[in-house]
């Protein structure tokens, strides 16, 4: 009988069937039980990728390669949509030499145990949802050449042990949220050839270190937030051929050595910083390989180098919004560049009226870029005509940017030639006559803007004909005619603007095929008829205007039916019946204005109407509210139609009486007005003082609104009148502007046609509206907007001597920048350029979201433009003062002392004043300032060295949450270089409100990235 194994012979065997075993065999097991612990980590396989993980052959698995020792090198893996999380077992497959897990949805951290994989020669984990931060144990794969883990979640700092991978070729970091600084430790990596770290939120500087990076080709450190200059050490890596240094906070000039040394270039990318100094390309350092220049959204001066005609291999130029100098390109820059696709100069300073090129030169210079796609010189102050060789441009281009320049004459008919434009921008110019017919040829069009011109006659019926339009925008113009109901056939069009011209007949019903509509704005035209009920199939309209025409008939409830809704406008017209209750399923609905219609009845309450103001309703007597507490300021429903028949009864039994005796009384009232105060005047019905645009009010209204005009009602005074704050009897709270009859010379007369001229003609949510006028012979008042947070002195300088509220930087650069634009529109780009001539801080308002407001227009001058006859007797309105200073003192331009006429340059003058006033507290009348000495000379004195001794303590001491204070510094100095500059002595020297208005949307933008 045999005897049995005995367990000390069982643990012999096994030891020696381990120890003889074949060691392939050991790994492959190994290497098998790693890779399903790995497949039951992957929660998600919709590819079945993994399905067939689990045969007897790990080798012949999906993504899995071995040698021929049967261990485990590569793992390939990419783009499988696999999802779970990546297991820290993968760093026991000892032999593995790639990992490529790309291109899916891993969550989780990147596990450090990956460092253990000493053979591994790629690494790549891109493009999934990885987070966490970069184990330092990657810095053990001293054989690695390729490292991706770009596109994911990443945060925290670089960890400085990747720079001992000295054989890494490949690192890419990019798309992450990475913080701190770029270790400079990545100065070792002396084999790498591309380094990308864009994309994250990297600051401190660019480490001098990666010049030492002597085989580098590619160097990406875009979209971070890196400050201080570019290393000049960056000029050492001679083989760089792509160069990204865009979208940071670099400041200082750009080396010349990068652009002399780096010969080899291809791309360089500087874009969205904040580097000044000139462009660095010299005849002597060329760069012949060149093919993509960025260096656009900066403060770089200076003329475009004609040096850069040597890069003949051009494809891309983006130079735009700096404040480059000089006349624009011309003869021979472009000539040779016959790939050139992308040139972009917009937003600079390459022409102005004192020394302009036009523009005939420069595009004769680029017919020979055949391959030219997109050209842009909008925003330059270039004057003169459009060329007919305007036609003669590539015939493939797309795009043509020529907006906000001084572009007067017709559109050339041969624009037409351009067939493959799908964007077409001549707006903000002084373009006149009509819209060519031919545009209906440029059947690629997706884009036309045209407005703010002088462009007059029909809109062309071969509209309709341009399939793709998507963007039409004709406002502010002189267009008459109808609406062409061929624009139906533009089914793709999702925006169009045709408000403030002089359209005339019905709203086209067939406007309910364009059923992709975002916004409809026809307000400020003679259109007349009911609103066409099909607008409500409009379903998408998210913004709809009719306000200021002559429509009539009631609002039709098919308007419900428009969902999405958030902008309503019908005021100014002579609309009836009730407002729609359907409108208050709109649940999108942000802000509506009914006003100066003749609507009646109850007010909807619910919905969004129940948030709406009063305002929203004035000039509509006979609308109510149903409750008190809906819409605030409205009177109450009940009685209402008691009242009404009452009303009816008496104006029956009185209106012949009235009749008879009207025009005596009409006379004895205005005898006896004459020469009596106001307050004790009859209270007549004015009569409307500017053709009628606004609603009647009575004198007595006004009396009642004010209290009898009560000193504790006195909210303002001024050299022709004064403001008194009211209430009016729908409860909207109004500014009385009550202008004085002793006023000598008719003055008064004068000053009140001015501002309601101005007022009359402007438009822009950085200028006061008028509410209403009232005028008779010996009472002249305009109601505004009551503003109740008052005017900016006020907040400047508050009475009580409080702090009033804190300006911060962010708000100083928000104040400028409202200033900025109501002036530009003003002088620029209003139907009547308008100087306003007194300028300072308490004509301006703050409005409830303490946005500023320009006011007081009282001795403004409407400036009559070329070719404008509508504007006669407008050339020189303020002839009435013209023996005195146009302004007031310390805010006067100098050239106004020696006689000389108001002009814009007096307001940018103005404007400068104030900015230095709110950058340093100190009113330009302030006793420091005698002796010759201005505000403009007493912060000159201390600048650039000492800037921080003239800022407001109250600037300094202020918070601002989004901005270090290094950054705030830097904003504060940038406002106050503007300052300086607008406030100099010589007239022609100061920029205009287009070029400062731009500086501080630049600046604005930098500040909040």
């Amino acid at each position: 009988m045999a005897r049995p194994i005995t367990a000390p012979i069982l643990t012999f065997l096994l030891f020696f069937f381990l120890h003889t075993a074949s060691p392939a065999l050991l790994g492959e097991e190994d290497d098998r039980s790693v890779l399903l612990v790995f497949k039951a980590g992957v929660s998600g396989d919709p590819n079945g990728a993994l399905a067939g993980w689990g045969s007897p052959d790990v080798c012949n698995w999906t993504g899995v390669a071995c040698d021929t020792e049967r261990h485990v090198v590569k793992l390939i893996l990419s783009e499988q949509k696999l999802s779970g999380r990546v297991v820290p077992a993968l760093g026991n497959l000892s032999h593995l030499r790639t990992l490529n897990l790309s291109g899916n949805h891993f969550t989780g951290s990147v596990p450090p145990e990956l460092g253990n994989l000493s053979y591994l020669k790629f690494l790549d984990m891109s493009l999934n949802m990885l987070s966490g931060m970069i184990p330092p144990e990657l810095g053990n794969l001293s054989r690695l050449k390729f490292l991706d883990v770009s596109l994911n979640m990443l945060a925290w700092m670089v960890p400085p042990e990747l720079g001992n991978l000295s054989r890494l070729k490949f690192l890419d970091l990019s798309s992450n949220t990475l913080t701190g600084a770029v270790p400079p430790e990545l100065g070792n990596l002396s084999r790498l050839s591309i380094l990308d770290l864009s994309e994250n939120v990297f600051s401190g500087a660019v480490p001098q270190e990666l010049g030492k990076l002597s085989r580098l080709t590619q160097l990406s450190l875009s979209g971070n937030q890196l400050e201080g200059s570019i290393p000049v050490e960056l000029s050492h890596i001679r083989r760089l051929v792509y160069l990204n240094l865009g979208d940071n906070n670099l400041s200082g000039h750009i080396p010349s050595a990068i652009f002399c040394n780096l010969s080899a270039l291809h791309y360089i990318d500087m874009s969205s910083n904040f580097l000044g100094g000139k462009i660095p390309i010299r005849a002597d350092c060329p760069l012949p390989e060149l093919t993509s220049l960025v260096l656009r959204s900066n403060k770089l001066h200076g003329v475009i180098p004609r040096s850069l005609s040597n890069s003949t291999k051009l494809r891309w130029l983006l130079l735009q919004s700096n404040f480059l100098t000089g006349e624009l390109p011309r003869d021979d820059m472009f000539s040779g560049m016959s790939n050139l696709e992308y040139l972009h100069l917009s937003f600079n300073h390459l022409a102005n009226s004192r020394n302009n090129t036009g523009l005939e030169p420069f595009f004769a210079s680029l017919t020979n870029c055949t391959a030219l796609k997109e050209l842009g010189v909008a925003g330059n102050d270039i004057a003169g005509t459009i060329p007919p060789v305007v036609g003669r441009l590539a015939p493939g281009l797309m795009q043509l940017h020529l907006q906000f320049n001084r572009l007067f004459g017709p559109i050339p008919a041969n624009i037409s030639n351009l067939t493959n434009l799908n964007t077409l921008n001549l707006s903000h110019n002084l373009l006149n006559g009509s819209i060519p017919q031919g545009i209906s040829s440029m059947r690629q069009l997706e884009q036309l803007h045209l407005s703010n011109n002088l462009l007059s006659g029909d809109i062309p019926l071969s509209l309709g004909m341009i399939p793709w339009l998507g963007v039409v925008n004709f406002s502010q113009n002189r267009l008459t005619g109808a609406i062409p109901p061929s624009i139906v056939q533009c089914v793709t069009m999702e925006n169009l603007d045709l408000s403030n011209n002089m359209l005339q007949g019905k709203i086209p019903a067939g406007l309910s095929r364009l059923s992709g509509l975002l916004n409809l704005n026809l307000a400020g035209n003679l259109l007349s008829g009911a609103i066409p009920v099909t607008i409500g199939e409009m379903v998408r309209l998210q913004l709809l205007n009719l306000s200021s025409n002559q429509l009539s008939g009631t609002i039709p409830p098919q308007l419900g039916s428009c969902i999405e809704l958030k902008y309503l406008d019908v005021s100014c017209n002579g609309l009836t019946g009730t407002l729609p209750q359907s409108l208050e399923k709109v649940a999108s609905l942000l802000r509506v204005n009914f006003s100066y219609n003749d609507f009646s009845g109850e007010v909807p309450s619910g919905g969004a109407f129940a948030g709406f103001r009063a305002d929203a309703f004035l000039g509509n007597d006979r609308l109510c509210a149903g409750t008190a507490s809906m819409t605030p300021g409205l009177p109450r429903c009940s009685g209402a139609k008691r009242n009404l028949l009452h009303n009816r009864r008496v104006v029956l039994l009185v209106v012949g009486t009235v009749a008879s005796f009207t025009m005596a009384i009409i006379g004895l009232a205005v005898c006896r007005a004459v020469g009596q105060d106001r307050r004790h005047s009859p209270l007549l019905p004015c009569e409307p003082s500017t053709r009628g645009d606004y609603p009647r009010i009575s004198q007595r209204e006004l009396y009642e609104a004010t209290a009898g005009f009560e000193h504790s009602r006195l909210i303002g005074a001024g050299q022709f009148g004064r403001v008194y704050e009211g209430t009016l009897r729908n409860g909207t709270r109004v500014a009385v502007k009550v202008l004085d009859p002793n006023t000598g010379g008719g003055e008064v007369s004068r000053s009140f046609k001015r501002e309601c001229d101005v007022l009359r003609r402007t438009r822009h949510r950085n200028l006061l509206r008028v509410v209403t006028t009232c005028s008779q012979p010996d009472f002249h008042a305009i109601v505004l907007p009551l503003m109740t947070n008052g005017s900016l002195e006020k907040h400047l300088y508050p009475r009580d001597g409080g702090p009033g509220r804190g300006m911060d930087v962010a708000w100083l650069v928000g104040i400028a920048g409202d200033i900025a634009e109501g002036l530009t529109y003003l002088h620029h780009y209003a139907p009547v350029r308008v100087v306003h001539c007194d300028l300072k801080p308490s004509n301006v308002l703050l409005d409830d979201d303490m946005t500023a407001i320009v006011a007081d227009f009282g001795i403004a001058q409407l400036v009559k433009d070329m070719g404008d006859n509508d504007n006669a007797g407008f050339a020189d309105p303020c002839n009435s003062t013209a023996g005195l200073l146009q302004g007031s003192v310390g805010y006067i331009a100098p050239e106004y002392g020696l006689g000389g006429h108001p002009s814009t340059e007096g307001d940018v003058y103005s404007f400068g004043v104030m900015l230095l006033e709110m950058i340093t507290g100190k009113r330009p009348t302030d006793v420091l300032f005698q002796e010759g000495l201005t505000l403009h000379g007493w912060v000159r004195r201390h600048h650039p060295h000492d800037v921080t001794a003239i800022i407001a303590q109250s600037l300094l001491a202020a918070t601002d949450m989004m901005l270090s204070a290094v950054q705030a510094n830097n904003v504060i100095v940038e406002l106050m270089d503007l300052g300086i500059a607008c406030t100099q002595h010589s007239p022609p020297a100061r920029p205009t409100m287009v070029e400062v208005c731009r500086a501080i949307t630049l600046l604005k933008d930098s500040s909040s990235s």
